[in-house]
């Protein structure tokens, strides 16, 4: 293979074709993601028991399908990416359309993405629309390019911190004694994180995301250090955690 894939299903697809199976096993969608993008669109209209089967490969990076005379392990280890709209209308949120949904509407539309799906995504953020005036602005962005060095750079201090450790290549796959190890919080840290664990209702798996994403944003910043600003941004990434969000 000379690039990462790149999967994108629709969102009518079955259990079977995304995790894999059949009367002759194959492989699903999560498994030609491996190394590579999961793109789902419109999550909350895939079913609901398409997304449920999702938890399990994206915390063992493996799929095992299990029939009555075998057991088959293909490989899950994708990067999750998925876009939904925030209502039914989509005007939830808007600085200017007004939103037409009611608030059991909104809710009944969220609750299609269980908590413990939403839990083992690492970032959430909330996209609003762009006004035509950006859209029309001639004024430069930062290139493509120079994110890539930048990721690649990022990259690159992480294998090197976890070059002796089996099968971890960058923060999203430490484990509970790796965490603990690489992501030293300061006290003043360790205040703010208090504080959004009990203000935001966020669970123990919710911790964890955290961290990674702090320590991947110092690295980032090429700061040995996790700073108060690398953690307030990371907790800033778990709005749909949020208790009361649609209030």
């Amino acid at each position: 293979m000379s690039k990462r894939t790149f999967r994108s299903p629709h969102h009518t697809i079955s259990d079977v074709a995304l995790v894999g199976g059949g009367t002759f096993p194959q492989p699903g969608e999560i498994s030609l993601a491996h190394n590579g993008v999961l793109f789902l669109d419109e999550l909350p209209e895939f079913k609901r028991s398409v997304l449920e089967v999702l938890r399990q490969p994206l915390e063992d990076r493996k799929i095992s399908i299990s029939r009555a005379k075998f057991t088959i392990d293909y490989p899950a280890s994708f990067m999750l990416v998925a876009a939904m709209n925030p209502c039914p209308c989509g005007y939830y949120n808007h600085p200017e359309k007004e939103c037409v949904c009611s608030p059991g509407s909104i809710q009944k539309y969220l609750n299609r993405i269980s908590g413990p799906l939403l839990d083992r995504i690492d970032m959430h953020i909330e996209i609003i629309p762009v006004p035509f005036e950006k859209l029309s602005t001639m004024s430069s962005a930062e290139k493509s390019a120079s994110i890539r060095e930048r990721v690649i750079r990022t990259r690159k201090i992480q294998e090197e911190r976890f070059s002796g450790i089996k099968d971890v290549h960058c923060n999203a796959q430490m484990s509970s004694s790796l965490l603990r190890k690489y992501t030293v919080l300061n006290s003043d840290c360790n205040k703010l994180l208090k504080i959004a664990m009990e203000k935001l209702h966020l669970s123990a798996r919710a911790y964890d995301k955290i961290l990674k994403v702090a320590r991947t944003i110092a690295d980032m910043a090429e700061s040995e250090e996790i700073k108060t600003e690398h953690l307030a941004e990371a907790i800033n990434y778990r709005s749909l955690d949020r208790e009361g969000w649609i209030n």
